[in-house]
């Protein structure tokens, strides 16, 4: 079993990956919808929090997790790594590595949360694969809070208006790549790239996923069906956990996912982890 957890909706941009990389794992899935945002908690309580979730989701026995929120990858996976002998694999490495892949200018963006841009953490990546990158920086802390209310329609005037104000200074940067570094940004993907035609969107969520099969992969620990009794159709299982209301997860998720999520919900008190 692979865990994989967010603040909230975000992290469906990496179950999504998974799934078309990795057919056969069982995975679990938990969205704290009931705290997010994580990006505008101070370094204390984003560690408290993503403990938690961990613990919660180390009642799976999970082969890894994958710490599918840039605000915890950027500013507390040294701290969480510690508690737990299993792999965590965050989402700053694999997009920054993506990105300086498919730069051509050498001018990367890059936005998140408050947290996380606070923290340097994709600067400090890109500067390790060359220094010659010039990199721009931008908090995005309205993003989040319009994903998880459903502002996700490339028409969306709200949107596009925040999108307009964050990403001028990217703009006018001439950046031709941007890291999408927060798992909720893929969401509004079409309306950034409205707003920045013709730079190269890469999702730190789907570039996580990338990375995680590379960690299981080494550790040969990778699921498959090859001594499965069911077809070559049966797929691993998903669960889905959240911290607050079901309804309105279930809903954007069966939107974004392209599958009826009935049933497939449930509520957990992460205050007991």
């Amino acid at each position: 079993m692979i865990g994989i957890f967010d603040s909230g909706l975000g992290g469906l941009t990496a179950v999504k990956e998974i799934r078309r990389l990795l057919p056969y794992e069982d995975l679990v899935y938990f969205g704290d919808t009931g705290r997010v945002p994580y990006g505008t908690r101070s370094k204390e309580t984003i560690i408290k929090y993503a403990a938690q979730d961990v613990r919660f989701l180390a009642e799976f026995s999970p082969k890894a997790v994958l710490v599918a929120c840039g605000t915890v990858s950027s500013t507390a996976m040294e701290e969480i790594r510690d508690l737990f002998d299993f792999p965590l694999i965050g989402v700053v490495e694999g997009a920054a590595e993506a990105a300086a892949k498919q730069t051509v200018n050498g001018k990367i963006g890059v936005i998140g949360t408050s947290a996380t841009i606070k923290s340097g953490a994709y600067t400090k990546k890109l500067k390790e694969i060359s220094s010659q990158f010039v990199i721009t920086e931008r908090a995005c802390p309205l993003f989040v809070p319009l994903v998880e209310n459903g502002f996700v329609g490339v028409d969306d005037s709200i949107t596009r208006l925040a999108c307009e104000h964050y990403l001028a200074d990217l703009r006018a940067a001439g950046c031709d790549t941007l890291i999408l570094g927060c798992t909720h940004y893929p969401l509004i993907a079409k309306t950034i790239a409205k707003t920045l035609p013709d730079v190269k969107l890469i999702s730190s969520g789907a570039e996580s996923a990338r990375k995680l099969q590379e960690k299981l992969s080494t550790l040969g620990k990778l699921a498959d069906n090859s001594n499965s009794s069911c077809s070559s159709n049966c797929y691993g299982k998903i669960s889905y956990y959240v911290s607050d209301d079901i309804e309105s997860f279930s809903q954007s998720a069966s939107l974004y996912l392209g599958a009826d999520m009935d049933g497939k919900v449930h509520r957990v008190d992460i205050e007991k982890y």
